[in-house]
């Protein structure tokens, strides 16, 4: 049984088990039909040592900011062992922002160190060339001078004989967040310009010191994926980590020939918990796939036989379209044999799965996927439970659960005996659940206590307040707890909608988007804010706009759409309502949102799509 109660950090912990399973495979990496990496537990101790030491040479010192912005792959979790090794706090960073969205992460989280692909990097520099412009001399320096670093200055190969230390990349402007930030980069080619940071690849030149810190110290700052215009970094502790990482661990445990996949970017909550730190507590391998295409991921699955993943509502319905085109090209008889195995193993593992069971009477299904499959972790999303009983009629148990950043991830899971598609699952342990002022049908707010929630917003106390209340933390979720102790989600609280893709998005962030368009006033809601169902499927942004005087209706709805197209697919708004009388507005002029949402439902029965006129 795993027990992390002795433990002090994630450090320690993660330390422990790269020295006692040093020669497992760790880490599998690839891309598209290709291996492009393999790595055991020694290795990977080895690399995340140097790193850690090109960390300290740095400069960076216990308590630091170090800042991850990369996309899934081996050199992410390298890096965040060195962050913990060096006693730093790590600042994951979503790589499917825009780079404008970046810099302003960058600039609230202020780390002391970024570690990014070079890719990246040469996109964030040329984000905002009003405030941050590269050092003209290190446009001008020798292919690869800025390898080894150098401090804010002129960029040279260091004078022979002399040895180059790590410095801040050679950018200039006052305000920029890229002023006076260390940077590593990956994957560089050898004839790169790095415009002044370092390569990730470098030796370390000083000896390894491991920094062990305490289980109260902040371990990770992880943004919502939902912030941009109000930034919200949930500083997670060490001992939060541990005793998510320890009832998971008892919940679900893993055996060391084990292989989980990593589909969910690593900066994601879910996949950080569940797919770095647990499978190393028991020896077990990682696989990164860099190509995510739903045509790449079964095939990667067959390839490394993987036993568990963790993914969202959106990869499983298109999971479910491969298997059902391939089924489409099976004869009649065929279609009907696998249809009628599959309603056997359904009643079969009615009462608790059983994966040999189900591996015998649907073989060519679970041969696509590798043949060891046993579980799927859901959840950042609304499973649908239809979605969800479909793959375990097929013995691909989903288990669904809830949880938030601001728990540190989990805090109800579906334990699968026996399994049950209708909810969230039951409070895992440790974790307490109210639902405070009910309603007749016993619906009202989740609240949620335990010894993983985080310790609040960073930079943040008013954020951090409304979330935690006298220990409690303010989920904004709608929901009852059943007979048996399941919770049922039926709602938000607030305005906000989660994506397919797992994706939070505030609305209150996308208002800035639609700067410029003609219109007196603007504002963007959850759809089923103002228009409350008991329904989690399906939800969308809607945009309630005052048309200005002097423009028409057309003319607004032209400019909205167009504002629109600009956004990244999963933020975009889908509907709009237009009104002729002023927002309600607080003295500091802030738009009260439930007044306005209470007279938008008052006047109007349902929003318009922006497809249509």
């Amino acid at each position: 049984m795993l027990d992390l109660s002795r433990i002090d950090c994630l450090g320690d912990a993660l330390r422990d088990a790269l020295l006692t399973f040093k020669s497992n495979v760790a880490l599998y990496e690839a891309d598209r039909q290709r291996e492009t990496g393999r790595f055991s537990y020694q290795e990977l101790r080895r690399e995340a040592e140097r790193v850690a030491t090109r960390l300290q040479e740095a400069g960076v010192e216990p308590g630091d900011r170090c800042a991850i912005l990369m996309s899934n792959q081996a050199r992410w979790v390298m890096s965040s062992l060195a962050v913990f090794w060096a006693g730093a706090i790590l600042v994951p960073l979503d790589y499917k922002l825009t780079a404008k969205e970046q810099l302003a992460l960058l600039a609230h989280a202020k780390p002391k160190l970024l570690i990014t692909e070079y890719g990246i990097w040469r996109s964030l520099l040329r984000a905002e060339p009003e405030d941050v412009s590269v050092n003209p001399a290190a446009r001008s320096s020798p292919p690869g001078s800025a390898a080894r670093g150098s401090r804010i200055g002129p960029l040279g190969a260091p004078a022979e004989g002399k040895t180059a230390v790590l410095g801040p990349a050679a950018v200039s402007g006052k305000s920029g967040p890229l002023a006076d930030l260390f940077v590593l980069v990956t994957e560089a080619r050898p004839n790169d310009a790095l415009h002044g940071a370092a390569r990730w690849e470098e030796p370390a030149r000083a000896e390894f010191r491991y920094t062990a810190r305490r289980r109260s110290d902040v371990a990770t700052i992880v943004y919502s994926s939902g912030t941009g215009g109000t930034p919200k970094g949930c500083m997670l502790t060490h001992e939060n980590y541990l005793e998510q990482a320890q009832t998971l661990g008892r919940m679900y445990t893993m055996e060391p020939d084990d292989v989980y996949f990593s589909v969910l970017p690593t900066n994601h909550a879910i996949d950080f918990v569940v797919g770095t730190i647990l499978p190393f507590f028991f020896g077990a391998a990682v696989a990164h796939q860099r190509t995510l295409r739903s045509e790449y991921l079964a095939d990667t699955m067959k390839r490394y036989r993987v036993t568990h993943t963790a993914l969202v509502p959106r990869i499983l319905k298109n999971l479910r379209e491969r298997i059902e085109e391939q089924l489409d090209d099976r004869p009649e008889w065929q279609r009907s044999a696998l249809s009628a195995l599959s309603q056997l193993n359904d009643v079969a593992t009615l009462s608790t799965p059983r994966p040999w069971l189900s591996r015998s009477l649907l073989k060519p299904i679970h041969d696509r996927f590798g043949g060891r499959l046993r579980l799927i972790f859901a959840g950042g999303a609304f499973v649908d439970p239809e979605l969800a009983d479909y793959f375990y009629r097929l013995g691909l148990p989903v288990v669904i659960g809830y949880g938030l950043t601001e728990a540190c991830v989990v805090l109800t899971l579906n334990d699968l005996h026996p399994f049950r598609s209708d909810t969230v699952g039951r409070p895992i342990s440790g974790v307490e659940l109210e639902v405070r002022d009910p309603d007749r049908e016993g619906v009202g707010e989740v609240y949620a206590r335990s010894k993983t929630l985080m310790r609040g917003y960073f930079n943040a106390p008013e954020l951090s307040r409304e979330a935690l209340v006298d220990g409690w933390l303010r989920t904004g979720d709608l929901g009852l707890i059943d007979a048996s102790g399941h919770l049922k989600l039926l709602g938000r609280a607030r305005n906000m909608i989660v994506t397919e893709g797992g994706k939070n998005i505030y609305p209150e962030d996308i208002e800035a988007a639609f700067d410029g368009v003609a219109c007196e006033e603007l504002c963007v809601f959850a759809e089923r804010f103002i228009w409350r169902e008991r329904e989690l499927r399906g939800e969308s942004l809607c945009v309630v706009a005052r048309v200005a005087g002097d423009a028409s209706a057309a003319h607004t709805l032209h400019a909205i759409r167009s504002a629109n197209l600009k956004l990244a697919d999963f933020k975009r708004v889908s509907s709009y309502c237009l009104l002729d009388e002023e927002f309600p507005r607080t003295a500091s002029y802030k738009i009260k949102r439930e007044q306005l949402a209470a007279r938008v439902r008052e006047l109007i029965a349902g929003p318009t799509p922006l497809s249509k006129d």
